[in-house]
Order: C-alpha cells, then structure tokens, then sequence
C-alpha cells in the first residue's frame, strides 16, 4: 500500500510549522506507523536542528534527487523513535535546485518504505513549497490566530485546491486541515488575536487542534526533540490529540485553558468574518 503524503505548510514563516512536522511525525511514529518527515526548504534546512539530529546529516534530499546518493545512505532514524525517519534538504543549494523529475524519483521510492510521508515545506508559495504541496494527499496549514496570519493561510488553500497533482489528475481534492499555533486564550481576551470560532470562520479546513502558547516548545526546539514527545505539556499533548483526530479518532471538543479562560471551539454560522475582512 503506498504512503500518505501530509505536507506541512503556512502562508507565513514563524508560524511554527517545522516544529509541527517533527511534532506530529513523532507522534505518528509513537502509534506505531512507519514515518519519514522530509525538509524541502533548501537553503534553510531547520527540521534536522529541531529533531537533534544535524551532526548526522551527510547525504541529502538533493543528493538523491540528483542521483549523487541512495535513498538508504540519506535517510537518517531517529533514536528515541524506531519508526521515524528524517530526509534533511541541503544548506549550500539553491531554492530551485529541486527538479519535478528528481522530486518524483524520491518520493516514489519513499512511498514505498514508509505509511507516512510528512513534507515541512517553506512558507508561502516559492518553488520548494510549489514541490512539497504537488504531491499532498493532505495538507495541514499552520497559522497563528493574527489577522495576517489567516489571511496568507486563506491565500494557500486556494492554492493547494487549484495546483496540486490530485487536480491536476482529476483525483479527490487533498483533504485540507489546520492547525492553530502559540494560542493564548488572554490574550484573546484583550483582542490582540482572533477568537478560533472566528479563525474556523474564515478558514473552512478541518481544524485538527490548538497548540498553547507554551515555553515547552522553544525548550524542546533547542533541545532537538519533538514537542509530542513530552506528553506532560500541553503543547505535547495538543500534538497527540491532533493526530488522533487526523487519524479519525474521536477527541473532546478542543479546549485551550489559561489560568482566567478556557475556549471551547462550537460551530457558528459562517461569512461574517469572510465579508468584514474581504476575503472571497
């Protein structure tokens, strides 16, 4: 059976999306799933750093889409997962060094070792991006609950719907997800970021969780370890609970608490906020 290809993306950078497809990569692998989570942000190459594993880097994504290495040699298994694998992007290339022919050639071959491929794409819509979101089967975005956060989010699932190979090939539509990051229901409060219900109101994807403002995170960046991995954060565990839900398990309705707030995301009646902040 092939592999499902997730691509990880956002229509801004900092937003927290390579932290999330080490996150949620680690969680998957912890159910017991075959996972490879690949960077095609040449140039950058961050998602070896946040995984703690850049001293074991030699050959990369571009090695072997140029035939220069094998798949094998390139691949690197993490050590605290059995099951999670990581393609590291190369530092020194160029962001168009990445060819449609020699992207097909691996993601062919990684199709066939893995249940799961997760692509960390860059943010917005350069060439590596146009590369990782070709070949999604899903598509989770990640943003921040800002205005303009949500709106270059709106701006990437129109494209993903319109440049993807499913549509190119008449195939089902990539199933489109979000993830809402560095939540802080104070600060919500005070109007400084968007309620969710008002982000669900804009963004029609599913929403697969809410990620806490949590220090937890940048402490398990630096440190190179996944944030799934600590199950005893919040971050930690609004990780696990997404990929229950991506994985169709049914979760409580999501809840971010703070020491005054707790939100609870309910449905409500769409197109208001789509109209106030002019988004089609």
């Amino acid at each position: 059976m092939s592999a499902t290809v997730i691509t990880i993306t956002s229509g801004k950078g900092g937003v927290g999306k390579t932290t999330t497809t080490a996150a949620f990569g680690a969680a998957l692998a912890l159910r017991g799933k075959r996972v490879c989570v690949v960077d095609f942000d040449v140039g950058l190459r961050n998602l070896d750093l946040v995984l703690g594993i850049e001293k074991r880097v030699v050959y990369d994504f571009l090695h072997v889409a140029n035939g220069q290495a094998k798949l094998q040699q390139a691949l690197i298994r993490d050590k605290r997962i059995d099951k999670l694998h990581v393609l590291a992007t190369s530092q020194t290339h160029e962001k168009d060094a990445l060819t449609p022919e020699g992207v097909n050639r691996v993601m062919a071959e990684l199709k066939e070792e893995f249940d799961y491929i997760l692509c960390d794409s860059p943010a917005g819509i350069e060439h590596g991006a146009i590369m990782a979101l070709y070949h999604a089967d899903h598509a989770i975005v990640v943003c921040n609950p800002e205005v303009s956060s949500i709106r270059d989010a709106d701006r990437i699932l129109g494209f993903i719907a319109a440049r993807s190979k499913r549509a190119e090939t008449g195939m089902e539509p990539v199933q489109e997800h979000l993830l809402v990051t560095r939540f802080d229901p104070d600060r919500v409060k005070t109007g400084e970021m968007l309620p969710l219900n008002d982000i669900q109101d804009i963004l029609s994807a599913e929403l697969l969780g809410v990620v806490p403002e949590s220090k937890a995170v940048l402490r398990a960046s630096n440190a190179g370890m996944p944030a799934s991995l600590d199950s005893g954060t919040d971050a930690g565990r609004a990780y696990h609970d997404a990929v229950a839900r991506f994985l169709g398990e049914v979760r409580d309705p999501i809840r971010v608490a703070a020491p005054r707030a707790t939100v609870t995301v309910q449905e409500e009646p769409r197109g208001f906020l789509r109209r106030l902040f002019g988004f089609a």
